[in-house]
């Protein structure tokens, strides 16, 4: 008897502790709550972080996000206002700020990121489609600067009027009028990246080429046109450097001849005899050999002396 007293506690406390467990429930700070009967939503969404009481069994914790849920897009292929195919991915952030709307219209976060692609994507399509690329892809009229990297005609410039930041500012505030009905507040858009579709990228690059190999003969022919100034120069001033130094060397040249000139007068005028015997000298030296021959009159400057050495 008292063994079936024990058996009947222990079962009483097990269903205690099931049902009690079943009416407790926590709410952490970056949750809220909505409370369920039978699929019917009870009472107001609980948004304060604790510990909460509700029905056994019958009643069903529904938890939701408050912080901030980001939503990454599929790149969507969209034609600007002048013809340019492009692809655009968008990124946003939301949250819920009416979990009982928001359970209500779409249930849980994954049906509400299915949402949110109709509206942004749809908005996004929209909006792109009134404008054209270079609003699209810059944010200011700031100035290029022209270097080899990028090169851009004067006519191919144009005015900015509203730019990429006023876009995704348009498409946020488009899409912000719908999401509210789903108890969605959605907080920021941005056009996180735009790229040519693959036709139009490769008549770019095709493009990008071309005027890279036009700079880079621009380039080419500078460095051939500064070559030849250098060359000239250089031509230039090896034409003066050789022309005085031939200058110099005939000035020293001629002053050698002169005092040559000056020391052979002096010499001669000290001893004229003396001075035409060694110069006769030196001629025979340079003109009489063994197998020379030499046929001169009797009446020779050159013959005087060899007459008078025979003579004697």
């Amino acid at each position: 008897m008292r063994m079936e007293k024990w058996i009947a506690v222990g079962v009483a406390v097990i269903i205690g502790l099931i049902v009690l467990s079943s009416s407790l429930y926590v709410v952490d700070e970056a949750q809220q709550v909505v409370i369920t009967e039978f699929g019917d939503p009870v009472g107001e969404p609980i948004v304060r972080g604790g510990l909460y009481v509700k029905k056994p069994f019958i009643q069903k914790v529904n938890y939701f996000e408050k912080r901030l849920i980001t939503w990454d897009g599929r790149p969507t292929q969209i034609p600007t206002s002048d013809k340019k195919y492009i692809w655009v991915d968008t990124t946003a952030r939301w949250r819920i700020v009416d979990a009982l709307r928001f359970l209500q219209s779409v249930g849980n976060e994954r049906a509400a990121q299915g949402r949110l692609d109709d509206i942004i994507d749809s908005t996004t399509r929209d909006k792109v489609t009134g404008y054209s690329l270079h609003e699209i892809v810059r944010n200011s009229n700031r100035e290029f600067v022209a270097t080899e990297v990028f090169v851009q005609e004067k006519e191919e410039i144009r005015e900015v009027e509203k730019g990429r930041e006023f876009i995704s500012r348009e498409i946020l505030e488009r899409a912000a009028r719908i999401t509210p009905q789903y108890g969605i507040e959605l907080v920021d858009v941005r056009i996180k990246r735009i790229n040519y579709v693959e036709t139009v990228r490769e008549r770019v690059y095709d493009r990008m080429i071309s005027e890279r190999k036009r700079v880079a003969e621009q380039y080419r022919s500078e460095g051939r046109g500064k070559s030849a100034e250098i060359e000239g120069m250089r031509g230039k001033e090896l034409q003066g450097i050789t022309s005085e130094a031939y200058r110099r060397a005939q000035v020293i040249k001629g002053e050698a001849d002169a005092e040559s000139t000056n020391i052979y007068a002096e010499a001669y005028s000290k001893d004229p005899d003396f001075y035409s015997f060694v110069k006769t000298l030196e001629t025979y030296e340079r003109t009489l050999s063994g197998d020379t021959v030499l046929i001169l009159t009797t009446d020779s400057e050159l013959y005087r002396y060899l007459k008078s050495t025979g003579s004697k």
